[in-house]
């Protein structure tokens, strides 16, 4: 398929998979904000043949840009679940899952676009080897550049380190190295702790042992726990350079008003609940030292009202991060 506008908005095409009553695999699209960027999901969803039966879900998390009305308008196909109010990441997919009947389940960003093949190839591996619990594609930007988007497991070091004045001061630590895997090219097949949730191709009885997505981890680090609850069962996550898929990376969370302040509670709640009092109080001393940062920053560039706003903004986000 094409990367033209022209093409990836088009309606689904005549050639495109038809609607089966046993479907092999049910695909997840959560949906906020992203309209233009959902319908280019969907055209690559319909508009090619992939070798697998689909059936397609759409969770529509109380988007105020016409998303589910322009979904319901070009891809009547689809399932639509439409949100009176924003359920988040964790608990949206949660219900995308329940609302499907597939034997595999893909979870697909709506900043995301399919290449030709790459479904087939994300379901032989599950098919074929039952020991892996889950299989991730090759992340592409627009320029076909690869996003090297795949992560070991956070250690309490990588927890301490990322994102603190040490960071900014000394550079990134080993611990912290080791954590973003840069020594990984992803340009070839590999067994990873963490591929991101972006596209997520998973069974559904496994997804099901496992009880989903944790929906105390409203928006982020609910993908990390996952993976993580799969090794716990013994099973692997492979990721197959091969099967490709593009993705714009960020185009929804990043309209998220609180941005900094979900991510830091769930963030401290994924530490506490892998690593226990260790782990709590790891976060929160990056999290007292990272609010102190912040609040001399503004102490150094403000006065009058944008001081105190800017004060009482960081307290907000600390208070919150140790109240999780």
């Amino acid at each position: 398929m094409s990367d033209s506008p022209s093409t990836a908005m088009a309606a689904p095409s005549a050639g495109g998979p038809a609607p089966v009553a046993t479907p092999e695999l049910a695909v997840v699209v959560l949906s906020w904000n992203t309209r233009e960027l959902l319908e280019r999901c969907l055209a690559s969803l319909y508009g090619q043949d992939h070798g697998v039966a689909l059936e397609v879900v759409v969770v529509d998390n109380a988007s105020k840009d016409g998303s589910a009305a322009r979904v319901a308008e070009r891809f009547p196909q689809a399932k639509l679940l439409r949100n009176g109010v924003n359920e988040g990441y964790a608990r949206g997919n949660n219900q995308g899952v329940r609302a499907t009947t597939a034997p595999l389940v893909l979870l697909l960003n709506s900043d995301t676009e399919v290449r030709p093949g790459a479904l087939a190839k994300l379901c032989d591996v599950l098919r074929r080897f039952p020991e892996y619990g889950a299989a991730a594609p090759r992340l592409v930007n627009a320029d076909g550049s690869v996003q090297r988007a795949c992560m070991r497991f956070p250690t309490l070091a990588a927890g301490f380190w990322f994102d603190s004045w040490f960071e900014r001061r000394f550079g990134r630590s080993a611990a912290v190295r080791r954590y973003f895997m840069e020594d990984f090219d992803h340009l070839g097949d590999a067994d990873v702790d963490q591929p991101p949730g972006a596209a997520l191709l998973v069974r559904r009885a496994d997804w099901e042992a496992i009880g989903g997505f944790d929906e105390r981890l409203w928006l982020f680090y609910n993908d990390v726990e996952f993976c993580r609850r799969v090794h716990d069962r013994g099973q692997r996550i492979r990721y197959v350079v091969t099967a490709e898929v593009l993705h714009h990376g960020g185009k929804s969370t990043a309209q998220y008003r609180d941005f900094a302040g979900e991510w830091i509670a769930n963030r401290v709640r994924y530490f506490k609940q892998r690593h226990g009092m260790a782990g709590a109080i790891v976060l929160k001393s990056w999290l007292l030292l990272r609010g102190l940062e912040e609040a001399c920053r503004w102490w150094r560039n403000a006065s009058g009202p944008a001081l105190a706003a800017g004060l009482r903004d960081v307290g907000r986000v600390v208070k919150r991060g140790l109240r999780a």
